[in-house]
């Protein structure tokens, strides 16, 4: 009888179909200032009490490209705003999210240990510990995640940290949750990022999410989505406030961040548009886009805000080097002349097949071209040996345009194959392990020495070097950064005396080496170099 009566007991009232639509009422709206705060999503049928932390304390691992530290520093922004607390100390955590990349087989390797500490953390230490995988593996590996490995609480792609408060909320009760849905519009433009470091003097600002390219060994365009580029005026507005927080080094960051191209302002229909300017010699896998703000018009409107802060952008595209944008550097001094120019491979063939764009004839002059309109640029690049196909000549051309080019910096790897990318689909990983690290080998080794070369010249030269802290490597020593991306050792020096980090120095460079660069400073100055009345690198008399 009582079995009955719990049967007939009328069940609580749940949501109807107007509170799933009530959100879709108003029209949508570009983000102001007034709404910045507002970057958790309250489903209809949720609380907002039901979503807050109540001061559980979060630890974050973040893995992979700077763009990973940038959405940490979004989740973050999220899940504070909500209530929830952070940690530096993994013991003293309630959740532990790790932000994932996807690139390459061994970032993978990395969290999948890492996930199983945390496992063993939770049976032995604390039982109610939640575990999330955020970012590029989440949307790659869901399916392993929560149902073959069974390691985590909740799987959140790089499109769903405004649901992390509900997600986590959901999954105190046992259910796992995941969301890796990608989006064609979601830029986080109304969200300020919460800085991992609040009192560092550098900061990233994300200006564009997804990517178009579609280049054969890249899994970025499925595990980010579509290219979509963040409202300019959030943009100036969110390096106005690092401005005003004492931040004097903005890296603009995105998967193709010279591609950058904002509609938000446009006057005339984008089909009636003028279409978008490439480098001479490059072409683009998808039809031409029109209209709208682009790069260069954003470099120089971010470089008026504060003429004495630093200005840097990665991950470019070499395909997106106009005039205007080489333009853009030259006229504005804090723009730094630091540009990083993917090559990927120097053999025309292999870049065919990789679906970059361009031929090494066509890259080898926009090199020049580039050198020409900036004669103090350094430049990095990235190389993958042993793609598929790759035969030894390829491997030769490659080692070629590295002597010919002669990097300052370059970030080398072997090729690793990616599941759902144009190569798993259409061609085949045909070059042994032994020889992709031989070809990494001779890569490398072929870089130093180039390197080497390179960096050399700026011995017996005044440079402006931007102080950043005492050497860690490299007893009684500073360490800074020059307007070039390259490391500036100095030793303390009375001149230095309040010196703090962020601060800019001029410093008279006597060594080098592939790596770095090594001087003594002559005392403090300005963005360009004054007091001593020069803005760049000169010869010492």
């Amino acid at each position: 009888q009582q079995q009955q009566q719990q049967r007939r007991r009328p069940l609580p009232s749940g949501p109807g179909l107007a509170d799933f639509i009530q959100a879709h009422d108003k029209e949508p709206q570009l983000p102001t200032k007034s709404t910045l705060d507002s970057s958790a999503e309250v489903p209809p049928y949720m609380q907002t009490s039901d979503i807050g932390g109540q001061g559980r304390a979060v630890y974050f691992e973040t893995y992979g490209c700077q763009m990973n530290v940038s959405d940490t520093e979004i989740a973050w922004a999220v899940l504070q705003n909500v209530g929830y607390t952070r940690t530096s100390d993994i013991y003293k955590a309630d959740v532990v999210l790790a932000v994932t990349c996807a690139i390459r087989e061994n970032a993978e390797r990395k969290v999948w240990q890492r996930l199983d500490l945390f496992r063993k953390i939770k049976r032995l230490h604390n039982k109610s510990l939640q575990i999330g995988v955020l970012g590029c593996m989440a949307e790659r590996l869901k399916t392993q995640l929560l149902e073959s490995k069974k390691l985590v609480d909740i799987v959140a792609g790089p499109d769903a940290y405004r649901d992390l408060p509900r997600m986590l909320s959901t999954a105190r009760d046992g259910q796992a949750q995941i969301n890796v849905m990608l989006s064609m519009d979601e830029t986080y433009a109304d969200i300020t990022p919460v800085r991992l470091q609040p009192d560092g003097f550098s900061a990233y600002v994300s200006i564009q999410r997804g990517c178009d390219n579609m280049c054969a060994f890249c899994i970025v365009p499925f595990t980010r989505g579509r290219e979509r580029a963040r409202p300019i005026d959030t943009l100036i507005e969110e390096v106005r406030q690092l401005s005003e927080a004492g931040v004097k080094e903005v890296t603009l960051l995105g998967q193709n961040v010279n591609s950058y191209r904002d509609t938000s302002r446009a006057e005339t229909p984008l089909k009636d548009a003028d279409p978008v300017v490439t480098s001479r010699g490059f072409q683009t896998i998808y039809k031409p886009k029109r209209g709208g703000i682009h790069f260069a018009d954003l470099l120089h409107e971010v470089a008026q805000v504060d003429p004495n802060m630093r200005i840097r952008f990665t991950s470019p595209h070499p395909k997106d080097f106009p005039d205007a944008v080489l333009e853009a550097i030259q006229a504005n001094s804090n723009v730094c002349r630091s540009i990083h120019l993917p090559a990927q491979s120097g053999s025309s063939s292999v870049l065919q097949r990789m679906r970059r764009g361009h031929t090494r004839e066509s890259y080898l002059e926009l090199v020049e071209h580039i050198r020409s309109k900036l004669p103090d640029v350094t430049l990095s690049s990235d190389f993958i040996t042993g793609f598929c196909g790759e035969t030894e000549e390829d491997h030769q051309d490659t080692l070629d345009l590295v002597r010919q080019v002669q990097y300052n910096t370059a970030y080398m790897f072997a090729y690793s194959l990616r599941e759902k990318t144009h190569a798993h689909r259409r061609l085949q990983d045909d070059v042994p392990e032994d020889v992709k690290k031989r070809r990494l080998a001779e890569l490398v080794d072929t870089f130093h020495e180039n390197a080497a070369q390179r960096n050399a010249l700026w011995r017996n030269k005044r440079i402006v070097v931007q102080h950043m802290e005492v050497a860690a490597k490299r007893s009684n020593m500073l360490v800074g950064r020059s307007d070039g991306n390259l490391k500036v050792f100095y030793p303390p020096d009375e001149r230095l005396t309040g010196v703090q980090p962020g601060d800019y120095l001029l410093v008279d460079v006597r060594e080098s080496t592939s790596a770095s660069l090594t001087g003594t400073a002559a005392g403090k100055c300005d963005i360009t170099g004054r007091p001593m009345a020069q803005a760049s690198a000169t010869e010492l008399s």
